[in-house]
């Protein structure tokens, strides 16, 4: 994000005036591809989901469960991953993830790090120097290690709790691939709509509430948060009343 971040406003500096011209389309560009990637992100998840649900269907009723098959389909979630699944064989030392993640960076996968070089690219054209922009890197990577190390205990946790027994972890990622789709479909959708409302002056009760989410994206962040807080304590409840654990699975 460094990197990324000294040249978003390198080229603030250098095409400042043209900005204006190419501000209003490239939005609604940025946009509908991040809607539609979420979309069909969501649309392949869906597929993944369904064939867990099969799954676990038939071990509550007594079927046998093999673990190899869950595995298989776990593995071909996604386009993306069948295409480099080669690729992923190529990291085989901790140090070659440091390359890895410098090409996550410039992936530009999350809202935070579309804001970090938007600000990035505003301060520039108010002209902030390079150097005093590295500031916003900075703080976002100070954010990302806090966030992203207690992620890292917090899954450790769940991923520890569900591979003691096979019942745990087919509910794991049935219950995971369930909200990562209701959270794909959100975001997308509220994008998707946000966009049709801005071409057309929707204006309303539904139009203002969606203008106001795109308006505030952090917020919905939020919102996010709350889903997966609230996903796992309603599915652990629904675990422990089921008493799924209690669970025989037939010979695999």
């Amino acid at each position: 994000m460094v990197l990324a971040s000294i040249a978003v406003a390198a080229t603030a500096l250098a095409f400042k005036a043209e900005f204006d011209s190419v501000h209003q389309w490239g939005g609604t560009v940025g946009t509908m591809v991040s809607a539609l990637f979420l979309l069909a992100i969501a649309a392949m998840n869906i597929a993944i989901l369904s064939g867990v649900v099969r799954s676990f269907r038939r071990v509550r009723a007594g079927g046998r469960y093999v673990e190899e098959d869950l595995n298989a389909l776990l593995a071909g979630r996604g386009l993306l991953a069948r295409l480099f699944r080669p690729l992923f064989a190529m990291i085989r030392h901790s140090w070659q993830m440091y390359p890895l993640g410098l090409l996550f960076g410039l992936g530009f996968d999350t809202a935070t790090e579309i804001g970090l070089l938007g600000i990035s690219a505003a301060e520039a054209s108010k002209g902030l120097s390079v150097w005093s922009i590295l500031v916003f890197p900075a703080l976002f990577t100070a954010g990302m290690s806090l966030v992203d190390t207690a992620d890292g205990i917090l899954m450790l946790g769940a991923y520890g709790w569900a591979f003691i027994k096979p019942i745990r972890k087919l509910y794991y990622n049935m219950t995971i691939t369930a909200v990562s789709v209701a959270v794909a479909l959100l975001v997308g959708g509220i994008e998707v709509l946000g966009v049709i409302a801005d071409k057309f002056d929707l204006a309303g009760g539904f139009w203002d509430v969606i203008g106001d989410l795109n308006d505030n994206f952090g917020a919905l962040g939020y919102l996010i948060i709350g889903i997966f807080a609230a996903s796992w304590l309603v599915a652990s409840v629904i675990y422990r009343l089921k008493r799924y654990d209690e669970i025989e699975l037939g010979p695999s």
